[in-house]
């Protein structure tokens, strides 16, 4: 049996949407007391943002950065 740092490297080196993929299904696996309502709008709202990543009509930011850019709106 593969330990997770051999299953994550490998799942790593997958392309982006067969990653996006795996990911919808680890995560519709888990079993969550969320509202069905709540848990259906992050699911359109989550695809809204992979498609505007993969389309290209936004540009990310890593997370280090993410987190300045925070801190300064805090610090205004």
């Amino acid at each position: 049996m593969r330990s997770i740092e051999q299953l994550t490297e490998e799942i790593l080196s997958l392309p982006s949407r067969s990653r996006a993929i795996l990911v919808e299904k680890l995560v519709e696996s888990l079993e969550f007391d969320i509202d069905p309502i709540i848990q259906a709008t992050w699911l359109v709202e989550a695809k809204k943002r992979r498609d505007e990543v993969q389309s290209g009509s936004v540009q990310t930011v890593t997370g280090d950065e993410a987190l300045s850019q925070a801190r300064l709106l805090l610090e205004q």
